[in-house]
């Protein structure tokens, strides 16, 4: 007889650069995604959704992206049906596609936010993954600088109610239009060129100030201007309403900085990022800013537009870096313990009854001594618990015991829950 071939035994690992959410990691998600739905929503935010799947055409347009996104970052395949399609690396270009759509039928200024999950391949690493979720936060339909300052005051409101205070982070603006024109003003005339150093300034912080200088020569050609935007930069002097406008409410850890660039090649106004000032995570936490031409690439006149997204990757590691995370997210009402396994359905009846009055209830169903049933009710954050025998049976009265406070209060079952 032939030996059997050996079983294939697969991994448990994921894919690289993604995340399984075991009850308490998705515990943690679930709170950082209702703290971003219940502070849009207090800001007249209305939310939306799409699906992950996108036209690659939608990414390839020229102003949807930056290059290096559409050449190295997404993942893009071909479908059964030979079309080219993309898993959305970001949102903004579908938020663009659904407005431009049904323009005639919406009314605007739009409010609109969504929790979308995206895909981006490049290397993992702290604050960065293949897959991630983000909230995205858009007004539509405004050209005015009041649209800039509540979006950002969204953003700020959105971590002041993660319980984080002015002093652990740092928002910084700058202004494309103005940043271009103040380019032309020193000499530098070619757009081209202008959105190469825009690019170039949004690594700058990230690589080493000789390589920037390097680098910047390579694309203005000029020793002279290179070293005038390099002396110069910092220095600019723009007027920013919008860092003005904050101020005026009380928001005071609001930087105009002039390298400030964004990524993506739609931004046209405003961009605006917000970065942890402690040690332990010193980074960008979200971005954004104004994009009125982007709706143009549907056709029709361009929709004025400024958003933001937030990433729940950083989101958490600014929660775990400042201590902000709530303490057991996870709780249950009341956990019912049988004293023996023929109570179980016993027990199920009653937690059916306490159930349908809203609370949290699970029934015990380990075959194990009492004591071991309420140490892991305390391990699973039971605000109380109800032993099941065969007297309680017997009697309808049963026994309510606070876990916290040890404090116990004896009746029916609708006694009980009064």
């Amino acid at each position: 007889m032939k030996q059997e071939a050996k079983k294939q035994v697969l991994s448990t690992e994921s894919y690289k650069g993604v995340r399984d959410f075991y009850p308490e990691d998705l515990a943690i998600q679930r709170y950082i995604f209702d703290t971003w739905a219940k502070t849009a929503e207090s800001f007249g935010f209305e939310r939306y959704d799409a699906s992950v799947l996108e036209p690659s055409e939608l990414y390839k347009a020229k102003g949807a992206q930056n290059e290096e996104m559409v050449n190295e970052q997404t993942y893009t395949f071909i479908d059964k049906g030979d079309r080219e399609v993309t898993l959305r690396p970001e949102m903004t270009p579908t938020v663009a596609r659904m407005v431009a759509g049904k323009r005639r039928e919406l009314t605007f200024p739009l409010r609109w936010y969504s929790i979308p999950n995206l895909f981006r391949y490049e290397r993992p690493q702290r604050g960065r993954l293949r897959e991630h979720w983000q909230l995205n936060a858009d007004i539509f339909g405004s050209h005015s600088e009041m649209a800039d300052v509540e979006i950002i005051l969204l953003a700020n409101q959105i971590l002041l109610d993660f319980g984080a205070r002015p002093e652990m982070f740092e928002i910084r603006i700058n202004d494309r239009a103005e940043m271009q024109a103040w380019y032309q003003s020193i000499g530098v005339a070619d757009s081209e060129i202008i959105s190469q150093i825009t690019r170039l300034n949004d690594k700058k912080r990230k690589i080493p100030v000789l390589e920037y200088a390097e680098k910047l020569q390579k694309i203005t050609g000029n020793a002279e201007l290179t070293d005038r935007i390099i002396l110069q930069l910092d220095q600019v002097g723009i007027h920013n309403k919008v860092s003005a406008g904050l101020d005026k409410l009380g928001i005071k850890n609001v930087v105009v900085d002039y390298s400030l660039a964004r990524g993506f090649d739609y931004y046209t106004g405003t961009i605006f990022e917000i970065f942890d000032v402690s040690g332990k995570n010193n980074r960008s936490m979200l971005g954004g800013g104004r994009y009125d031409n982007l709706t143009g690439l549907f056709g029709g006149d361009p929709i004025p537009a400024v958003g933001f997204g937030m990433g729940d990757v950083t989101m958490r590691d600014f929660l775990e870096t400042h201590d902000l995370l709530p303490k057991n997210l996870q709780t249950v009402d009341i956990a019912l313990i049988p004293m023996k396994q023929e109570y179980a359905l016993e027990a199920e009846k009653i937690a059916q009854a306490i159930r349908a009055t809203g609370r949290k209830v699970y029934v015990s169903l380990a075959d194990k001594k009492v004591g071991d049933h309420i140490k892991q009710a305390e391990a699973r954050n039971a605000q109380s618990i109800i032993v099941i025998g065969e007297e309680e049976i017997a009697s309808g009265i049963f026994t309510l015991k606070t876990l916290a406070s040890g404090s116990e209060i004896k009746g029916t079952i609708s006694d009980l829950l009064k």
